[in-house]
């Protein structure tokens, strides 16, 4: 292990989807699972004695639900606030608002797959809020719906990979994907997001394809 390893905390009331991530994360270099936690009242004394870099947290446990949890660990009167990633099977709207409402810095539903759960924790160590693409298109659909088209103009203007990147995002394509249909890396397709984000001023991949819906450059 080196001195970077980020320490994970995993809350979820399913044994064997605990042992799953563990087993995940722990074969990453740069990861480690320090606990876990089988309900939510659990999951926040153990959150409080270990102070983990990232609690990922299932909505639906006993004694506390996932969603107070974040809340607890990191809504906006936390003092020290914790990351947490919510990781449920359930993406109902109610639960995305309300976890990003509280704090949570990304959403994620379990059928996402080892990638995007490894790429969530990194998200959320390096600040940024990882959610899942299909999550993204929907959540558009509802913003959309509230609000008319602005096509609001970048603070700066994006090239045109940028622009092609940010239309991917607004079709809900992960990280992966889109470096496969632009034959560029991963890694590059992270930094064009990132680039992007800057550019639009928005915080996460929500904001990018609101801003390629309301422009004209992908349609829901």
């Amino acid at each position: 292990m080196t001195d970077v390893t980020t320490r994970i905390l995993i809350a979820d009331d399913q044994e064997n989807i605990r042992s799953g991530f563990r087993l995940i994360l722990d074969a990453q270099p740069d990861m480690q699972v320090v606990g876990e936690a089988a309900d939510g009242a659990s999951a926040l004394e153990l959150a409080r004695l270990l102070r983990p870099d990232v609690v990922l947290a299932d909505i639906r446990m006993p004694r506390l639900d996932g969603l107070e949890l974040t809340r607890q660990l990191a809504g906006p009167d936390v003092e020290d606030p914790v990351k947490v990633v919510v990781v449920t099977t359930f993406d109902l709207d109610e639960y995305v608002h309300t976890a990003l409402r509280h704090g949570a810095c990304g959403f994620l539903l379990k059928r996402s797959g080892p990638t995007l759960l490894v790429e969530a924790v990194r998200a959320a160590m390096a600040g940024d809020t990882l959610i899942s693409p299909s999550v993204t298109v929907r959540l558009l659909r509802h913003l959309t719906a509230q609000r008319p088209a602005s096509g609001a103009r970048p603070q700066e203007t994006l090239t045109d990979r940028e622009i092609e990147v940010a239309r991917l995002v607004a079709t809900g394509r992960t990280n992966a994907e889109i470096g496969a249909e632009l034959f560029i890396s991963a890694g590059t397709t992270k930094t064009h997001i990132a680039n992007i984000q800057r550019k639009l001023g928005v915080r996460n991949r929500v904001g990018i394809a609101a801003w390629a819906w309301e422009s004209g450059h992908a349609t829901p």
